[in-house]
């Protein structure tokens, strides 16, 4: 930890100062956990691990994104960061009749990066039960809503099937299909080596290139997870975790790797 004094005569404690930390996802995201890290002392190397590929059905893709900007949507759910990757990459619009609603903090705040609104995050359970559970009180039990959900293609249609299931009338398409991309050697070589304290797991999808490019992690380099579920999703593809987030925030990951560095 290091203590830097400014000219105003305040000292600003530094307490990640001497970490490298990778994270593990680029664009507005990856750059704004690049900036918090930097301001508590912290290296950050952005090494996204995932990336979209676009969906075998483009089409429908299309089709949707084009009635949605013709504002034929009460609600569009978002399920991913990556899902806003792709909304930016098609430079959809979203009217201002059309609702957000995003499953989890970090997808609220890839979308709030990306200059979209975002009217519901589920204030606890931060996933698509978690939605399910808070939506008839978001919506003031307004039946039938026109909804656009979308999802990746490997994604489990829990949320589609639990509006459908309350009488909504949903559109299900599929935005991306997920890939892995090789890091550089250079990081491959660096996190082999320990010289990297710790690593941010973000989703289930980098947990599993993290444990499948860099595994085994050195018992030095800590794996900080950003939520419980992802956290089960680390350890079910065989990957330790020794940190998880109070909540699935980026404010709150980075928390975690302070408390550690504080010993606290």
């Amino acid at each position: 930890m290091t203590y830097e004094r400014h000219d105003t005569g305040q000292i600003e404690v530094k307490p990640l100062a001497g970490w490298t930390v990778l994270v593990p996802r680029g664009g507005p995201w990856g750059d704004q956990v690049s900036a918090k890290l930097r301001a508590k002392g912290a290296q950050p190397i952005v090494a996204a691990m995932i990336n979209f590929a676009q969906t075998d059905d483009a089409e429908t893709l299309d089709a949707a994104l084009t009635r949605l900007a013709a504002g034929e949507f009460d609600w569009m759910t978002v399920t991913s960061a990556t899902t806003v990757d792709v909304l930016t990459s098609h430079r959809a619009v979203v009217p201002p009749t059309t609702r957000v609603a995003a499953v989890g903090e970090t997808t609220a705040a890839a979308l709030t990066a990306a200059g979209y609104q975002v009217d519901i995050v589920p204030s606890e359970d931060n996933t698509a039960r978690g939605l399910l559970a808070e939506w008839e009180a978001a919506t003031h039990g307004e039946i039938p809503l026109r909804v656009l959900t979308l999802r990746s293609e490997i994604a489990k249609p829990l949320l589609t099937e639990g509006l459908r299931r309350i009488g909504h009338e949903v559109e299900s398409v599929v935005a991306y299909r997920t890939i892995g991309v090789p890091v550089s050697e250079k990081v491959a070589t660096d996190v082999a080596a320990g010289l990297v304290q710790a690593i941010l797991v973000t989703s289930g999808s980098v947990a599993q290139q993290v444990q499948q490019q860099l595994g085994p992690i050195p018992e030095g380099t800590l794996i900080a997870c950003i939520g419980p579920q992802t956290a089960k999703d680390a350890a079910a593809v065989g990957l330790r975790v020794d940190v998880i987030a109070d909540e699935r925030t980026a404010e709150s990951l980075i928390d975690a790797l302070v408390r550690v560095a504080l010993g606290s």
